[in-house]
C-alpha cells in the first residue's frame, strides 16, 4: 500500500478492487476503513490496516473501525451499552428483592421475640432462651446480609463506572484526531455551528484555516516519505503551544483549523504569530538520523465571524484568504475583509472581499 495521494475517482477503484480481492463485505462502514487506509491520509490507520494481515476477519476491521472512525459504530457502541445497563438493573432490582425479603424476614423475627418477651412471665426460661437464640442468629444473618449486599452494590457501582466512561471515550474519539490528538474535522464544524447558534447574534471569536508550507523546502517525493512524521511532528507543536481554550483541529494532511475565543482581530494575529515564530524557531529533524531539516513556514487565512452570516460562509472565506496566502509564496497570514494595520515585521496581507 502507497501513502501517495490519489485522485477520488482513483482511490475509489483501488477501494472496490482491493475489498473484492480481500473478501471483505461491501458494507458501508468497512467501505470507509478501506477508503480512508488507501487514501492514506492518517498514517496510523495504514500501519493498523496492513497490520490485520492480507485476509481481514470483519471482527478485526470493526476493531480498527471503532478506534478510527467511531461514528460508523455509534450505533452499535449505544445498544452494547444499553443492553450492559439495562443487564445491570436487572441485577439491582435483584438485590432490592432480595433486600425487601431479608428485612421481612428480620422484622418477622423481631415481632416473635418481642411478642415472647411480652408473655415472658407465662413461659418457661427454655422457651424464651429459644427465642432469644433465634433473634440473635437472625441479627448476624442480617449484618452477613448487609455486608454482602454492600460489595454487590460497589461492584455493580465499578460496572456502571466502567460503562460511563466508556461512553464518554467514544464520545471524546469522535471528535479526537488519532495522529496529531487534536480536534478532528467533526470537532471543527461543530464548533462553527455553535458559532451561528444564534443567527441574529453570532459568538464574537476568529477563525483560521492554515497549512504547512512543506512545498517550499521539499520535492512532493521528500514530503511522500515524511508525511507520517511531519503530521505527527507539527500536529505535537501545535499542541503544545496553542492556547487550551481555544480549538486547534487536523483537518488531513498538513492542513489546520482553529477558532479563537475572541472578536479582537489583533489578538487573533498576535497568537497565528506566535505560532507561526514558534515553526521558525523549532527546527525539524530527520527521525531515522536526526538531522536537522530545517524549519518550515506556516500560511493562514483569516476571518472573523462578524464578517460571515453563516459556519460555511465563515469557513470559505478563511479557505479563500488561505488560497490567497499560498498564492503570493506561502509564509504569510490573509485576513479576510477590513483588517487592522499590520505590525512592523509581520508579513500579514490584508485581503479584502470583493
Amino acid at each position: 500500500m502507497t501513502h501517495k495521494k490519489s485522485s477520488t475517482i482513483d482511490v475509489a477503484l483501488r477501494v472496490a478492487t482491493a475489498m473484492k480481492q480481500m473478501g471483505i463485505e461491501g458494507l458501508p462502514r468497512n467501505y470507509e476503513l478501506v477508503y480512508e487506509a488507501y487514501a492514506g491520509n492518517n498514517p496510523d490507520l495504514v500501519r493498523e490496516f496492513i497490520a490485520l494481515g492480507k485476509y481481514k476477519t470483519q471482527a478485526g476491521l470493526d476493531e480498527l473501525g471503532r478506534k478510527y472512525l467511531p461514528h460508523q459504530h455509534e450505533a452499535s457502541v449505544l445498544q452494547r451499552s444499553a443492553g450492559a445497563i439495562t443487564n445491570e438493573m436487572a441485577n439491582f432490582m435483584d438485590l432490592l428483592g432480595q433486600e425487601r425479603a431479608s428485612l421481612s424476614d428480620y422484622g418477622r423475627l423481631i415481632g416473635e421475640a418481642s411478642q415472647v418477651i411480652r408473655n415472658a412471665s407465662g413461659m418457661g426460661e427454655g422457651a424464651l432462651g429459644t427465642s432469644l437464640e433465634a433473634l440473635q442468629r437472625a441479627t448476624e444473618l442480617r449484618v452477613t446480609h448487609t455486608a454482602e449486599m454492600e460489595k454487590k452494590v460497589a461492584a455493580q457501582s465499578v460496572v456502571m463506572d466502567g460503562i460511563q466512561k466508556e461512553m464518554a471515550e467514544f464520545e471524546a474519539m469522535k471528535f479526537i484526531d488519532p495522529p496529531t490528538k487534536l480536534g478532528n474535522r467533526r470537532a471543527f464544524n461543530k464548533a462553527l455551528a455553535g458559532v451561528y447558534a444564534n443567527a441574529e447574534l453570532p459568538m464574537l471569536c476568529g477563525v483560521a484555516i492554515a497549512e504547512v508550507d512543506a512545498g517550499r523546502r521539499f520535492s512532493p517525493a521528500q514530503i511522500e516519505a515524511l508525511s507520517d512524521h511531519l503530521v505527527t511532528f507539527y500536529g505535537g507543536l501545535i499542541r503544545q503551544v496553542f492556547p487550551g481554550e481555544d480549538l486547534a483541529v487536523r483537518f488531513d494532511g498538513l492542513r489546520f483549523g482553529f477558532l479563537f475565543h475572541t472578536g479582537d482581530e489583533a489578538e487573533v494575529l498576535r497568537l497565528i504569530d506566535q505560532l507561526r515564530n514558534t515553526f521558525e524557531t523549532v527546527a525539524l529533524r530527520d527521525p531515522r538520523t536526526g538531522r536537522n531539516l530545517g524549519h518550515l513556514t506556516l500560511s493562514a487565512g483569516v476571518c472573523m465571524a462578524d464578517r460571515a452570516d453563516s459556519a460555511l460562509a465563515l469557513s470559505s472565506a478563511c479557505e479563500q484568504a488561505l488560497a490567497e496566502a499560498r498564492a503570493g509564496g506561502g509564509d504569510r497570514v490573509v485576513v479576510h475583509g477590513p483588517g487592522v494595520s499590520a505590525a512592523s515585521g509581520r508579513d500579514w496581507m490584508l485581503y479584502r472581499a470583493s
